[in-house]
Order: C-alpha cells, then sequence, then structure tokens
C-alpha cells in the first residue's frame, strides 16, 4: 500500500485498520485522513490482518449493517465521526 511511495508508521496502520473496522466509519472518512482509498484500505487489511479476520471484515463490509459506503448511510447522517471520538481516540481529523 502506498500513497506518494509513503510508507505509514505501526501506529497510523493499527489506526487504519481500527477505521475500516468501525462500522461507521466510512472509507472516505479514512481517505481523508491517511489519502488511502478504498482498494488501498483493502489490500491493507488483506496484508495485515490473518485471512479468517480479513474474510470476517470483508463479510461485514458488504453486509447491510455496515455503513462503510456513503449510499448505505441515512441521509440524516451528515459527519463520519462519532460524537465522541476525539476524547477516545485523539485522531486529529476530530479536530476540524
Amino acid at each position: 500500500m502506498k500513497k506518494d511511495k509513503r510508507e505509514f508508521s505501526d501506529r497510523e496502520i493499527d489506526r487504519i485498520i481500527e477505521m475500516a473496522w468501525e462500522d461507521r466509519t466510512t472509507f472516505d472518512a479514512i481517505a481523508a485522513q491517511f489519502g488511502v482509498e478504498e482498494n488501498e484500505v483493502i489490500q491493507l487489511m488483506r496484508k495485515e490482518l490473518k485471512p479468517s479476520s480479513f474474510r470476517l471484515w470483508r463479510k461485514r463490509v458488504n453486509q447491510k449493517v455496515s455503513l462503510k459506503h456513503e449510499m448505505k448511510r441515512s441521509e440524516d447522517i451528515q459527519r463520519f465521526k462519532c460524537s465522541r471520538q476525539r476524547s477516545i481516540s485523539h485522531n486529529k481529523i476530530s479536530k476540524r
């Protein structure tokens, strides 16, 4: 996975994986913070997770429960972060 040949630190990889597992965090939010598109997130998850964990994640992302894609979200949802996110993770995108 690369973005302008940039390598991610272990901490950034952990955060991308954490965001990818969260049902309400969209791929657009991950792209906004880390500059990686959905297909790059999938490649990272495939590389970093055990095969069984990757299959579970892909199954979950493709279910109706997941809101990873903007088209699956209700029009009422205008933000892509939890109101408590900053206090939980100190995520830099929540400072906007």
